[in-house]
């Protein structure tokens, strides 16, 4: 599809329900813009996919509109809220080619009360292949964004850029934060519905981003191929008065195929954890130790514990495949089956890690063992790509993993993309700079960054940030050989990361001895790994976030602040009619420590919140009984 924009070219718009959102597409296919409230977000930026085996389209021309109503109320599993409300109105905008070859293509356009998406689809009947986009996103001169750059493991800082002040060559994740110019209107980039397509970044254009599909690794001149039609992922556009007001959107993953099937057993829960306390050169695997973490999941209330990388046999070091290691088999002295049956005794799921590379080529093989061993779930790591080949891995897990009813958490991953929403045992994922670069990169996870993840990769779904490290407030690393890691952050903080992160499976990082009496565990062992709403309260990117949760009658209170020190409010209007009890976990006279009150409250009251540098509260809020 050929750039061919008409300045007099007339367009197609789908407006919102609530009439204040826009999107338009020009009657050639050619460009699109979209408005909020009277403000001009995106204008008159590219569209199109470039066509790699065949000639490009010609000019083209609008043929037909179909358009749809859609207000319905979806069931979620194990996420942040337990229902979705799908609410939209939606064009289908056929395209035919100018001349006799006269070939169709449609681009599907919806409109939300808080953000618009669009995809390319190309007719069933014959193999497609393209190379790329013409996909661009064209904003206001003045217009910021907080981007975070390209790697292979998607665990990279945020920083807030103008647009037009970014590096042309650099690619960036497709996934950016950004405001106006006035500060009216906050929106984020994004993607969803990629089963099938390939990854994509960013890249900067002028005044603009432009959209970079990845190429496949066993023909680098194309990026997708399909044998028949093809359906492009979703370009999405969240929007909101508020950077916060983005967090609960449920409209990434509303875009997604709905999951097909019973998925009640999908079981969201916090999970002891064997490798982040210790060194990084993997202590050698014990049934005693294995117990020990096992003993301290149940004596904690705790669902599972999960065995990290070192217990299959001939397993070595981060982070390549060796050949030698079998994942059917585990280390002289490990008896898995063994493990299974004394944590099932205590009430505990346990967990496998896997390296990709050792499940690809059996994994059918590999799934079946670990479901007769009576293993809950498998943590895959070190895909490291985003090419259509390992987003159909990715698809291919949550699939196999699902039909054995076996979670599913993938590391050394992309950010999500709607897969969640389609496989609900998919529960969690990384993609993100998190906990464990205090073992490796002390310094480069700060509260400052802490605070930002919950405005930029949080949107793109479940967020395996391993929080949990009870060593806090540190001004330099723990030792050398990465083992008792130390944070920046509060003690607060690190209490507040268990509400404000989505994750239904959810880590408790540390070691069993760094939590014996210590002050704030309390609250860990009680606070819940999924939701059934989610409300952002106050905050922005660069200073501090609030938000609250409700699981059943019972609220959830999450408070984070960047390096600064500040007192934050928060009105309890969200609370129903009577009396309240109040618990409050918030920082205390060192950065180890959070002083606790009791206060009975009522939904017209506010709560004070003092933060620390790099603190954070947590509070429980219940019905007086």
């Amino acid at each position: 599809m050929h750039i061919l924009a008409l300045a007099t070219a007339s367009a197609i718009a789908v407006v919102s329900p609530d009439k204040s959102v826009e999107i338009s597409i020009a009657d050639d296919g050619s460009t699109f813009s979209v408005t909020r409230k009277g403000e001009t977000i995106i204008h008159d930026a590219p569209l199109g996919i470039e066509l790699a085996d065949a000639p490009e389209y010609k000019v083209l021309n609008s043929h037909s509109v179909r358009r749809a109503k859609v207000d319905r109320t979806l069931p979620l599993v194990a996420t942040k809220a337990s229902k979705a409300v799908d609410l939209f109105n939606g064009a289908a905008i056929e395209f035919r080619e100018a001349g006799t070859a006269g070939r169709k293509i449609t681009i599907e356009a919806r409109a939300y009360n808080d953000g618009v998406a669009f995809r390319y689809v190309v007719p069933e009947g014959k193999p497609v292949a393209i190379s790329g986009e013409r996909t661009s996103y064209r904003f206001a001169e003045e217009t910021r964004c907080l981007v975070t750059e390209l790697h292979n493991s998607h665990e990279r800082t945020w920083n807030t850029e103008l647009v037009a002040s970014l590096d042309p060559n650099k690619l960036y994740d497709n996934l950016a934060t950004c405001a106006t110019p006035s500060g009216r209107n906050h929106f984020a980039i994004a993607q969803s519905g990629i089963e099938g397509y390939t990854g994509s970044s960013l890249r900067a254009s002028g005044n603009g981003l432009d959209v970079v599909l990845t190429p496949r690794v066993d023909r680098p001149s194309i990026a997708v191929q399909s044998p028949n039609g093809l359906q492009s992922a979703w370009r999405v556009v969240l929007l909101g008065d508020r950077a916060g007001d983005l967090i609960p959107s449920p409209v990434i993953g509303n875009l997604a195929r709905q999951p097909s099937g019973d998925f009640s057993w999908v079981k969201p829960g916090k999970a002891a954890w064997d490798w982040w306390s210790g060194p990084l050169a993997s202590e050698k695997p014990t049934m005693a130790r294995y117990r020990k973490f096992i003993d301290f999941a149940a004596n904690s209330g705790f669902a599972y514990f999960l065995i990290d990388a070192g217990w299959a046999l001939n397993s070595t070091e981060c982070c390549e495949a060796s050949e030698d290691t079998n994942i059917l088999q585990a280390e002289p002295g490990i008896d898995i089956p063994a493990l299974v049956e004394y944590a099932d005794s205590k009430g505990v799921g346990l967990l496998l890690w896997v390296h990709w590379a050792h499940l690809d080529p059996r994994m059918e093989e590999a799934l079946d063992l670990y479901k007769n061993w009576g293993i809950k779930g498998v943590k895959v790591d070190f895909m490291d790509r985003q090419d259509q080949q390992i987003v159909e891995f990715y698809s291919r897990t949550a699939r196999e993993t699902a039909k054995r009813q076996l979670l599913l958490d993938m590391h050394g991953a992309f950010q999500p993309a709607g897969l969640q929403r389609t496989y609900p045992n998919y529960i969690t994922q990384e993609g993100v700079m998190g906990a464990e670069y205090d073992k490796f990169a002390w310094g480069a996870v700060t509260p400052a960054h802490n605070v930002k993840l919950a405005y930029t990769r949080m949107l793109a779904g479940p967020m395996d940030y391993t929080p949990g490290g009870f060593r806090n407030g540190g001004k330099s690393p723990g030792p050398e050989d990465g083992s008792n890691p130390v944070s920046q952050n509060t003690r607060g903080q690190a209490l507040a990361m268990y509400v404000v992160y989505d994750s239904p499976l959810q880590m408790v990082s540390d070691s069993p001895e760094a939590y014996a009496n210590a002050s704030g565990f309390d609250f860990i062992k009680i606070v819940p790994a999924a939701w059934d709403e989610t409300r952002f309260i106050d905050g922005t990117p660069e200073s501090h976030v609030v938000l609250a949760r409700r699981k059943g009658t019972d609220w959830f209170i999450g408070a984070m602040s960047n390096g600064d020190a500040r007192t934050v409010t928060v009105p309890l209007d969200l609370l129903g009619d009577g009396s309240f009890e109040a618990r409050i976990w918030q920082d205390g006279a060192t950065p180890n420590e959070v002083t606790t009150r009791n206060i009975t409250v009522s939904n017209r009251d506010t709560l004070t919140l003092p933060l620390a540098e790099g603190g954070g509260a947590a509070v429980r809020i219940r019905p007086v009984r």
